[in-house]
């Protein structure tokens, strides 16, 4: 787990600046990026230190905004979301996107210098749905381990929608679990149930 927590982090580093987000390739941004967070977490002693606070501040000034969080809920809620109100929609979406928020700081606190290589990337022009190939090095491992980002090019820029961990989506890696809690509880169920969970981190962070 802690290692899976880890290669989140770097979906946290995937963050475009301004302007760049229209006018930068989605490869040349992921790397450029990448190295920029990396530099602010090798020198942040606070996020050394292993402030959850801190490291939450970075995730939500550098994360939120470039993240399709509705669409990343959709597609963990799978069918389901069909039959969820929109307020249940929304209700939702900041459960999740709280959830990841929190999985991403934790992860980033847990950083210990790995290294990101990037794999060859094409885009065909007008494309608009791209995946970018990453390869993440931790210390004393044998082999790398791949990180692919799903992208969308929006009127806002490009966003991402989803992770791919070692070949496994982040997020349908939550369908099933969110399946179960509907048809256990409905759609509140699963919502109390991401919010309790959220609860607890918030819990055991402090």
């Amino acid at each position: 787990m802690k290692a899976f927590a880890l290669l989140l982090a770097a979906a946290s580093f995937l963050l475009p600046l301004g302007a760049q987000a229209q006018e930068t390739a989605p490869d040349v941004l992921v790397k450029n990026v990448t190295t920029e967070v990396l530099d602010i977490i090798r020198k942040d002693k606070d996020i050394k230190a292993g402030s959850t606070k801190r490291a939450i501040e970075l995730v939500e000034q550098k994360v939120l905004p470039h993240f399709n969080f509705t669409r990343m809920t959709a597609l963990a809620v799978g069918k389901d979301w069909r039959q969820a109100t929109d307020a249940q929609k929304k209700a939702l979406t900041e459960a999740f996107k709280e959830l990841l928020v929190r999985t991403y700081s934790n992860a980033l606190i847990a950083y210990k210098n790995e290294t990101v290589d990037y794999k060859p990337f094409k885009m065909q022009p007008g494309e608009t749905d791209v995946t970018v190939r990453t390869q993440i090095h931790q210390s004393g491992a044998k082999q790398p381990i791949s990180l692919d980002y799903s992208l969308e090019k929006t009127p806002q820029g490009w966003k991402v929608y989803d992770v791919i961990v070692a070949g496994v989506s982040l997020v349908t890696n939550y369908r099933s679990s969110f399946a179960t809690e509907v048809r256990n509880g409905g759609i509140d169920g699963l919502i109390k149930t991401l919010q309790a969970k959220n609860k607890s981190l918030e819990a055991s962070a402090k």
